[in-house]
């Protein structure tokens, strides 16, 4: 099935979607916008794009949303909410709403993709949460014993029952066959969270496990391919900070 279909009553043959084609899939022969018999990758930018609303996608269900610019957003505003960010280790028991997680989650389902791969899956822990966290803590108490690659690190701390998720009631395991891909969606996710009055911690010794522990794999079910690229511990914090934090110098070269 062709991915696009254009309406030939609405299309004013503008091309102004041909201009916008990444790959060169749409093409003008007789007065008419044609598609090649491949290479379409489904990015959207021509159903985006034109003026009559004459292309339809056939892959995908189309809501026919209005678009809304980031320049709309006061940038001053959103630089310093960006600024003033911080990981979250304390976290209030109440649960996060299910139309919170959604918002969280369509944030990742819209962040770009390497060739609109758009391959990033996303696992909510739920009633799997407490075994997940029991798996890690067993490794690493083992490895605290024993010897690991993060014993130096861990000699130094208490691994208590909740030294992954911190208590928080919301675990979002992010994986994908491209850390780019799984890292910008993860971006996004955060973003959103901030915006709905959540606080974010991303465990990257989770993520350590899940590359150790075959039980955590399975647990996890995985598609063919994807590996865990980040885990969000999101929940409503238990902390507030006053000021923003410093940063080093940017390190910038102009070539």
């Amino acid at each position: 099935m062709n991915p696009i279909d254009i309406d030939g009553d609405k299309c004013i043959v503008c091309s102004k979607c041909i201009d916008d084609c990444p790959n060169s899939y749409l093409f003008l022969e007789d007065e008419k916008i044609q598609t090649n018999q491949q290479g379409c990758m489904e990015c959207g930018h021509c159903y985006a794009i034109c003026p009559q609303g004459a292309i339809t996608m056939t892959n995908y269900d189309s809501a026919d949303e209005e678009v809304v610019l980031m320049s709309e957003i006061n940038p001053e505003t959103l630089l310093n909410a960006m600024k003033s960010r911080r990981t979250i280790r304390q976290f209030k028991p109440d649960p996060v709403e299910d139309e919170k997680i959604e918002k969280i989650l369509e944030a990742g389902r819209y962040s770009p993709t390497g060739a609109n791969r758009q391959m990033v899956s996303y696992t909510i822990l739920g009633s799997k949460q407490r075994e997940a966290e029991e798996i890690c803590l067993g490794l690493f108490r083992k490895g605290k014993k024993f010897g690991s690659a993060f014993a130096s690190y861990l000699k130094r701390i208490e691994i208590d029952d909740n030294f992954f998720f911190k208590g928080a009631p919301l675990v979002i395991v992010v994986a994908s066959k491209s850390t780019v891909d799984g890292g910008l969606a993860s971006s996004y996710m955060e973003i959103m969270a901030e915006s709905l009055g959540l606080g974010v911690l991303y465990s990257g010794f989770f993520v350590a496990c899940s590359k150790m522990s075959r039980k955590l794999k399975k647990l996890l079910e995985l598609e063919k391919g994807y590996d865990v690229v980040t885990c969000m511990v999101i929940g409503y914090p238990d902390v507030k900070y006053k000021r923003i934090a410093p940063r080093k110098d940017l390190k910038v070269k102009k070539l």
